[in-house]
């Protein structure tokens, strides 16, 4: 009787999700509605680890890398001894009511290395049954012209194409402060490369950076948006287990932004994002024990559903700037 219960009850809170993410597009431009309009069904992305390395990690341009950083909090270190192959079949059979999919390089910096290993790696995801294009996470000062070009060449043949900057935060000052070894300039360059060749570029920010205000955060925003971007990724600033940030907030030398805090910053950030722009990400997570504080950041639904709340209550996504997406169909 216990276990009809229990089932019953994840039953339960799967519709609810599925509700909410359904919701969700009402009020906020989202990439999963995008690419469900113009699919004509649910396109998943299946998280890949290509073994790629880090220059700011490797002693390229520096070690120890980000200090927010520890890789291991968002990637299974289980999956990178499989080929690519393996952990696109691996996980797909994990996604039953999905039949296509874009293969995600997400681990590191999936543009470091050798543009032959690139198209090895990139064309045995392309390959694969169901994929329908890539997403690269990379660093913007480590995007060569030739890997620029490959990407362009897979968006010319029809595959849906994108290409993920981690900036983080506009401001120099912050960049160095959390050991980033790159500038915004870095950024620019790359975004305006990657532009003339028609390739879309997602820009993920943090949210709660060290000694940085919700007027930085606008900062970022617009400086972001002036440059040219295709979608935004929204991250609470976590404090994970081996990151060096996690020692100076045990010692009690840094803060993290309370969900509410959270929430009003992200609200406003989208409701001064255009109606066209694509949200690919509005929060983030991690798990315990690798995840320090904050704690609600443990539960990814629940900050969704304050800012989505948000959102409803004070204006959706371009309302700021007189182009609100919730009047869009």
């Amino acid at each position: 009787m216990t276990e009809v219960w229990h089932t019953r009850y994840i039953s339960k809170i799967i519709k609810f999700f599925i509700w909410f993410i359904m919701q969700l597009h009402l009020v906020v431009n989202t990439f999963g509605s995008d690419l469900q309009r113009r699919y004509g069904e649910k396109i998943y992305k299946l998280t890949l680890h290509g073994g790629f390395s880090c220059p700011n990690r490797d002693g390229t341009i520096g070690q120890g890398g980000c200090t927010f950083c520890n890789v291991a909090s968002i990637i299974d270190e289980s999956i990178q001894v499989k080929s690519i192959s393996d952990q696109l079949n691996l996980q797909a059979q994990q996604m039953k009511k999905s039949k296509r999919y874009l293969a995600y390089f997400q681990a590191y910096t999936s543009t470091y290395a050798e543009v032959e290993i690139l198209k090895n790696m990139y064309e045995q995801a392309l390959n694969s049954a169901d994929i329908v294009g890539l997403c690269v996470g990379t660093r913007p000062d480590c995007v060569p012209n030739e890997a620029l070009d490959l990407l362009a060449y897979y968006q010319s043949n029809g595959y849906e194409v994108w290409l993920e900057l981690g900036l983080q935060t506009a401001h120099d000052k912050t960049l160095h402060d959390i050991n980033r070894g790159h500038t915004f300039d870095d950024y620019y360059q790359t975004v305006q490369k990657a532009r003339k060749l028609g390739i879309k570029v997602c820009t993920h920010l943090i949210i709660g950076l060290p000694k940085e205000t919700k007027q930085d955060n606008f900062i970022t925003l617009e400086r972001v948006l002036d440059s040219g971007v295709d979608g935004l990724k929204l991250h609470p600033l976590h404090i994970v287990e081996g990151s060096i940030m996690a020692k100076a907030w045990r010692a009690g030398r840094l803060a993290v932004l309370s969900l509410d805090e959270y929430v009003d910053i992200a609200g406003d950030i989208i409701r001064q994002t255009p109606a066209n722009i694509l949200y690919h990400r509005i929060s983030a997570n991690a798990r315990k024990p690798t995840l320090l504080a904050p704690n609600w950041c443990e539960n990814h639904w629940q900050s969704m559903n304050a800012v989505d709340h948000n959102l409803r209550q004070f204006g959706a996504q371009g309302s700021a700037i007189g182009d609100c997406y919730f009047f869009k169909s």
